[in-house]
């Protein structure tokens, strides 16, 4: 088993895990738009719906990754961002003081936070600015692309691969249009 991951608070905590539990699991502390593989995987996960906070240029580079070092027989599950999700979300804007616990910083601060929808694109953007005591503001952009089982298996088929199975979540649920997630197991076009 091999984990990737860009953030090294990460990967040292993973493998901290990991040697509690007596698991052999190699972590690689890289991006994973920059891995390089040089072997071949029989299952290529990527959860917790990270593909949807890709561009379409990065996620074209993933799938092409993805296609590169899957075994012949191999498969990849992803998790998306739903439609239904999508039409749940709502623009809006509002700030908090030391937002989420202090996750932006350790010091004292005032979060605004700005949410647009984009149509007919599917994208939605939270902008969080970031003023803390005594610093230059900092803002950081999270864009989200929420997907139909159409779009994802159109982008999953035009990098090489054919839908195996779509599910409400990774554990395998049925499918549910109302779900705010849904999963599925694509492998590579004979």
């Amino acid at each position: 088993m091999t984990g990737l991951d860009f953030s090294k608070n990460s990967s040292r905590y993973a493998q901290e895990q990991a040697a509690t539990a007596k698991q052999e699991i190699n972590y690689i502390h890289v991006n994973y738009l920059e891995f390089d593989p040089k072997q071949r995987f029989d299952l290529i996960t990527m959860i917790m719906c990270d593909f949807c906070a890709l561009s379409p240029a990065q996620r074209k580079t993933l799938l092409g990754k993805f296609h590169q070092c899957l075994n012949g027989d191999g498969a990849i599950l992803l998790d998306v961002h739903s439609m239904a999700d999508y039409a749940a979300r709502e623009e809006g804007s509002y700030y908090e003081k030391n937002q989420l616990n202090h996750f932006w910083c350790e010091s004292e601060y005032y979060c605004f936070v700005n949410k647009f929808k984009y149509d007919p694109e599917s994208v939605t953007l939270d902008k969080y600015s970031i003023f803390p005591k005594g610093r230059a503001c900092e803002t950081v952009y999270n864009w989200l692309q929420y997907f139909s089982q159409e779009s994802l298996c159109q982008e999953l088929a035009a990098s090489g691969f054919a839908i195996r199975n779509i599910f409400k979540d990774v554990s395998g649920s049925p499918f549910s249009e109302q779900h705010s997630e849904f999963a599925i197991v694509a492998t590579k076009k004979p």
